[in-house]
């Protein structure tokens, strides 16, 4: 079976979309379906894709994802999993997206952690064909916005642009614990320090990041992610998850065997008890290290 492909060159749109007659924004919406059957819903059976076009002119794939036996909110939207999925890749700007389903209130408010958001252009698929054939500006769905502008200095990075948050380990005589794992838990430790330091984390300042490792030993790394009103804040877990998803090979979370957790000594906003929960839930087998780091 073909790996599931989240990301796609522009080269290939471009060409997908002339073989179709079609110019690339009207291209756009056709991959949507393609999208929805991607998600992992095994609550809801509700089936969400995301597409989006971004500045480079590569399409990204969104989807949502749930997970059972686990509290709802520690689900990851699809307009979420997209926008990991073009931070994961460094794409620095989203133009264009569209949905399968109207983004939720969650969703809009999680849209506005991107630099200008409310000119983003999107379109609803699911609408009938007269109100759906063109795409509006995000404003035009959330009029009366509440982000970054609202909290932050104009020269904060923002989702999508470049973070470095200056963390670096405690060192090995303060925390006796990081020594002696294996080579395989310190690759972790480094790649989860690698995605804290690249975490937006504007409002509590406490920045973390999750790697995880499959049975194969590769890595996914996934930055903790927040938004200007709180809730719709993203787990480093959910945004590993979502980076083993796009980068995995299709398969069950089952195959994660591993996994390591940064977080600055004394967060007011702690990953640790949340991470441990959902990967028990998840990879019941996997285990977790979880270390402790602080500003330069």
């Amino acid at each position: 079976m073909d790996r599931p492909r989240f990301v796609i060159p522009a080269s290939e749109v471009e060409s997908m979309a002339e073989e179709s007659n079609l110019s690339v924004l009207q291209f756009l919406p056709s991959l949507v379906n393609s999208a929805k059957r991607l998600a992992r819903p095994p609550i809801s059976h509700y089936h969400v894709g995301a597409v989006g076009l971004g500045s480079s002119g590569r399409v990204f794939l969104g989807v949502n994802l749930e997970f059972p036996n686990l509290p709802l909110h520690h689900s990851v939207h699809a307009e979420q999993f997209l926008l990991t999925n073009l931070s994961i890749n460094a794409e620095p700007h989203l133009r264009y997206l569209a949905v399968s389903s109207a983004p939720c209130g969650h969703c809009r408010q999680f849209l506005q952690e991107i630099r200008n958001a409310p000119n983003i252009n999107l379109l609803i698929t699911s609408e009938p064909k007269s109100e759906s054939d063109q795409f509006q500006p995000l404003s035009s769905f959330l009029s009366h916005r509440f982000g970054p502008d609202d909290l932050l200095a104009k020269d904060v990075p923002l989702l999508l642009e470049p973070h470095h948050n200056g963390l670096t380990f405690l060192s090995e005589t303060q925390f006796p614990s990081c020594n002696g794992f294996s080579d395989g838990y310190e690759e972790l430790r480094y790649a989860a320090l690698e995605a804290a330091n690249k975490s937006h984390a504007p409002y509590s300042r406490c920045p973390s990041g999750v790697a995880l490792m499959d049975g194969e030993g590769k890595v996914y790394k996934g930055s903790y992610t927040e938004s200007a009103a709180y809730n719709p804040s993203l787990g480093p877990v959910q945004a590993a998850i979502v980076a083993y998803v796009t980068g995995g090979d299709g398969g069950g979370y089952d195959k994660i065997v591993a996994a390591v957790l940064v977080e600055k000594e004394g967060a007011v906003v702690k990953q640790e008890d949340t991470a441990r929960l959902l990967l028990k839930a998840i990879s019941p087998k996997c285990g977790l290290k979880v270390f402790h780091c602080s500003s330069a």
